[in-house]
């Protein structure tokens, strides 16, 4: 069977063949604007708050928002059609979207690229269950200063250290960043939420971090389950005291934190608002997430 197709430049080629020249500063410099969606039953899931938030951080970093978004929607669109044989009955896809400003600081002749592969299910599909590890970690969230947390972008050293420290202190675990004032930031590539019995969801206020798509289905999720919701600062000390934690991202939508910082969160197990949320998530997009995640994890 052939390669999928990716769109690059205006092309659609095979997907092996894409390259960025060593010229282009998104390679040189890490300037690269970035979007991840994913599929369910084979649909672009929130495509219009992806492209809105991407449309966000072109603004911010002065390229042609309007004219790349309009593009870049269009090849969304027709990367399903280019690439329909590849796709599975129940199996799902991550898409990507990024955008460099090509040689030129100016960005007068970007480089744009979608290109997409069935979702890596093997890499969290157990952790629906058994949950997964954290720990807050000494590698600090980028400060505001440096640019705007809601820009998605690839300049992501920060969190390849991140994880390579909580990884050094436990094994597979992941790093939860604090901002630059020592409250809880975001995890890496991942929002965090905490839940507390009395209290509901608690999450760091939205203008201190990426404003994750997942996090808000999660919040509309809450909301028809009666489920109350606050945005606030939240210390590391405060984070360890919770019933709950979850991750939420667009690939694994959420995920159970079971453990923080080598200790029990709640009873060391997958909670009850999870399964409650997870369950509500699933309904919504007509697809069981964690079966569809257990049942093609091992997918060649």
């Amino acid at each position: 069977m052939a390669a999928p197709l990716a769109f690059f430049k205006d092309s659609w080629i095979p997907d092996h063949d894409l390259s960025i020249p060593i010229d282009d500063l998104g390679f040189s410099l890490g300037t690269t604007v970035i979007e991840r969606l994913r599929t369910f039953g084979g649909q672009v899931y929130r495509a219009e708050a992806h492209l809105e938030r991407l449309r966000r951080s072109l603004e911010i970093v002065g390229w042609d928002a309007k004219g790349l978004c309009t593009k870049i929607a269009r090849a969304l669109q027709e990367f399903q059609q280019k690439n329909a044989v590849h796709f599975v009955a129940g199996d799902d896809w991550s898409l990507v979207t990024f955008v460099t400003p090509g040689n030129s600081p100016s960005a007068t002749d970007p480089t744009v690229c979608v290109h997409g592969f069935p979702l890596p299910f093997h890499n969290w599909a157990e952790q629906y269950v058994s949950g997964t590890e954290a720990v807050i970690v000494t590698t600090r969230q980028v400060s505001e200063n440096c640019w705007p947390p809601e820009l998605k972008c690839r300049s992501r050293l920060h969190y390849y250290l991140a994880d390579r420290e909580a990884d050094s202190m436990i094994r597979g675990a992941r790093g939860i960043l604090l901002d630059q004032k020592g409250f809880v930031g975001e995890g890496t590539t991942a929002n965090v939420v905490a839940y507390y019995k009395h209290r509901g969801l608690v999450t760091p206020p939205r203008t201190k971090v990426l404003p994750g798509v997942s996090q808000q289905v999660l919040y509309e999720l809450a909301a028809e389950l009666g489920i109350d919701q606050v945005e606030e600062d939240i210390l590391p000390a405060q984070l360890a005291e919770a019933d709950e934690i979850f991750f939420t991202s667009t690939s694994i939508c959420m995920l159970p934190v079971t453990r923080l910082n080598d200790q029990p969160v709640g009873n060391g197990q997958s909670g009850q608002v999870f399964q409650q949320l997870i369950n509500a998530w699933s309904q919504r997009v007509g697809i069981g997430i964690v079966e569809q995640a257990q049942q093609f994890a091992e997918r060649k």
